[in-house]
């Protein structure tokens, strides 16, 4: 039996831990958003869509 890949994509637990709000939460994630700001980066954080919810 083969082992399965260890990354399987979700968009809304991508925006929970790599999301502007959740950098904001903490102080090291307020450091990367610094950082990435003095660099010059043009987007500082992940770029959220409207994450829908399944209905069941």
């Amino acid at each position: 039996m083969a082992t399965k890949r260890t990354y399987q994509p979700k968009k809304r637990r991508r925006a929970r831990v790599h999301g502007f709000r959740a950098r904001m939460k903490s102080k090291k994630g307020k450091e990367v958003l610094s950082r990435r700001r003095r660099k010059g980066r043009k987007t500082i954080a992940l770029k959220t869509t409207k994450v829908k919810r399944s209905r069941r």
